[in-house]
């Protein structure tokens, strides 16, 4: 579709930096064309207030504020946690799973509307611009996509914050507070500034940066116990009580905020094939993914657990890519959830200072037996049934000893 054929377009809108500006740049460089707001609420708070009134008056004709919070948690959040998906060893992709839900209700409302094009912020050397439109494709393959950052001519952060004062846009933001962050319901991502050189310690402990919790070594003296409730494989109350989805990742994010938990500063690799620094806060979560790996050690055979760790690095890689909504996430999703049926039970952690403690994990499907474990006498066990076993077991490696001492003669 050619630029004049555009009349009509939704914006994937934040109310950040960089969509604040494509309103009125989309207006100008497209024929003054209808710019219709969506935001998906997936746990922003306080960056939501003001946005319709910011929208408008920077050309939007109208804003849609979606609620996702449940949906998310979920829908998204849920099967995620259930994988142990965890990107690089650290990364709970918190980012990553936000965006196919978000891009999923705007291919809703574009079909709503009737729009010729979606239009997203994302930039060039991301990942959000791949999970966006892999998403957008997933449900509207023939529409147009505008990505302003592959398009205009700003280069940097600093002339959008130019352009921004030039168009009297208003923005929550200065030069020298200017980090490129993310905040939903599961996590605040921090990336930019002194980020960008990995030899810069994060500064955890200055006024301002950190937004969910304190650094560790703020955190009380004194450690704090939590009881979670699982039923298979997802949370449903803290110390006994019942909680729907928000409120217990709400309450956890409290707790481990205040303990200083969940803060991972890692190097990781973009799918675009460039390495990026970022920091994020994940206090809640981190509590979540520790609680609910406990809880399978005492649930699951050690066959299924083994496997399962090989694919929850493939379901963390399909998340991080924007690959949400293939064949392959939901198969690895139906294999997850089959081992979910008994990883049922409580799992006691203590918080401290940044720590998390295992402190007692109980299951009606357990499969610790403590008379066959112990060290102590018992009489399910023969230890002599262990040289048969280890004959068989060992046969290849003794068979192979044998023979290569004649392969170099």
């Amino acid at each position: 579709m050619e630029k004049k054929d555009i009349k009509k377009v939704v914006l994937a809108y934040s109310g950040g930096l960089d969509t604040s500006i494509i309103i009125p740049w989309l207006k100008e460089n497209y024929n003054n064309c209808e710019v219709i707001a969506v935001s998906g609420d997936v746990g922003q708070g306080t960056e939501l207030d003001g946005l319709e009134e910011k929208a408008i008056k920077t050309g939007a004709s109208k804003l849609y504020i979606l609620d996702l919070k449940k949906q998310f948690i979920e829908d998204y959040i849920y099967p995620t946690l259930k994988a142990g998906a965890v990107y690089e060893g650290e990364y709970l992709l918190g980012t990553s799973f936000a965006r196919p839900i978000i891009a999923k209700e705007i291919v809703e409302i574009a079909k709503k509307e009737g729009a010729d094009a979606i239009c997203h912020g994302c930039t060039g050397k991301g990942n959000d611009q791949v999970r966006f439109e892999l998403t957008i494709k997933a449900f509207a393959p023939d529409i147009a996509i505008i990505a302003p950052w592959r398009e205009w001519t700003l280069k940097s952060r600093e002339e959008e914050i130019e352009y921004a004062e030039a168009h009297n846009i208003p923005l929550k933001i200065n030069r020298e507070t200017n980090y490129s962050k993310d905040k939903n319901l599961w996590h605040l991502s921090h990336e930019g500034l002194d980020l960008e050189d990995p030899a810069n310690e994060p500064q955890y402990l200055k006024k301002g940066f950190l937004e969910m919790g304190v650094a560790p070594e703020a955190a009380p003296d004194k450690p704090t116990y939590v009881t979670l409730h699982f039923e298979k494989g997802i949370p449903t109350a803290i110390d006994g009580v019942e909680m729907g989805a928000v409120e217990m990742l709400e309450k956890l994010n409290k707790l481990g905020g205040e303990n200083g938990i969940g803060l991972a500063d890692l190097v990781e690799n973009r799918l675009v094939g460039m390495k990026s620094r970022g920091v994020y806060e994940t206090p809640g979560g981190t509590i979540l993914y520790r609680a609910h790996q406990v809880l399978e050690t005492l649930c699951l055979d050690r066959d299924t657990q083994h496997y399962k760790e090989l694919i929850a690095q493939k379901y963390a890689e399909l998340v991080y890519f924007g690959q949400w909504f293939t064949p392959l996430r939901e198969s690895l999703t139906a294999f997850v959830d089959k081992t979910q049926e008994t990883v049922t039970g409580d799992v006691k952690l203590k918080l401290y200072k940044g720590n998390i403690i295992n402190a007692g994990t109980t299951s009606p499907y357990s499969l610790y037996s403590e008379e066959v474990a112990t060290f102590d006498e018992d009489h399910v066990y023969d230890q002599s049934d262990s040289e048969g076993f280890i004959n068989l077991f060992g046969l290849p490696v003794k068979v192979r000893a044998k023979l290569s001492q004649n392969w170099d003669k």
